[in-house]
């Protein structure tokens, strides 16, 4: 399993508004500059974070983006799942696979699975900013 820059650049930009909480609603252009981020994949990234409910926006001159949780409610596998999708490192394991009973490698890819899910889901923005 790789992470894109999409997944990394959506947690940095998470990390940075936790990081600047107390600001109120940080504009794109400030997020750009700190992250050293395009601004256009930057607001591909925010569109992605915003309609999945996880940053709030605010048009306008004052406006920008701002988190709608506390940093410690965030857990980076959900960021991460937001941005990358399935963190799943193979097909079959969500899958209906017809090879389960007689594969000798499922167990396997299962282990790595919770071990990857349980690793993204036990961290939170608050314990990356710490």
């Amino acid at each position: 399993m790789k992470i894109s820059t999409r997944g990394r650049y959506a947690l940095r930009v998470m990390i940075d508004l936790a990081m600047n909480e107390n600001n109120g609603y940080i504009s794109l252009k400030d997020i750009a500059n700190r992250q050293e981020i395009s601004m256009k994949y930057l607001e591909q990234i925010v569109s992605v974070l915003n309609k999945a409910g996880l940053v709030d926006t605010l048009r306008g001159n004052n406006g920008g983006y701002k988190l709608n949780k506390k940093p410690s409610e965030y857990k980076v596998g959900e960021i991460l799942r937001v941005s990358e999708g399935d963190l799943t490192p193979v097909y079959c394991i969500h899958e209906n696979c017809s090879r389960k009973s007689k594969c000798k490698s499922y167990s396997f890819w299962e282990g790595l699975d919770k071990t990857i899910t349980d690793y993204v889901d036990s961290k939170t923005l608050e314990d990356l900013i710490k």
